[in-house]
């Protein structure tokens, strides 16, 4: 059901956190689940995405692995996607702490924009 949402959005935002240079399990296991619909990705053609990481860390170099991952995903088994930006939620390591950083205002505008 998730999957046939995604297929119809216009927009769509992968966020996670970062644990150990990668992304969470719950959006790994969105991926890995929709490798069942590869037939269908040809839909995502000019879908555009949003990328949202957050992690304790400070330092955005930290973050790249996890990018790469969420960038992997988009271009590499969606061609013909766009990505709109990345917002990179540093320094939030307690629950609710990104509320506090500039980049939920950024987040907040981007939404706005779509």
């Amino acid at each position: 059901e998730l999957v046939e949402k995604m297929l119809s959005a216009d927009v769509i935002v992968l966020a996670t956190p970062v644990y150990f240079y990668s992304m969470d399990a719950q959006l790994k296991t969105l991926i890995d689940r929709s490798v069942s619909r590869w037939s269908d990705f040809d839909r995502f053609k000019g879908t555009e995405f949003w990328h949202i990481i957050t992690a304790a860390d400070t330092n955005r170099k930290m973050m790249s692995a996890t990018l790469e991952g969420l960038r992997g995903f988009m271009r590499d088994c969606m061609e013909g996607t766009v990505e709109r930006g990345v917002l990179y939620g540093t320094g939030a390591y307690e629950k609710g702490e990104v509320r506090n950083l500039p980049v939920f205002q950024e987040a907040y505008e981007a939404g706005k924009s779509c």
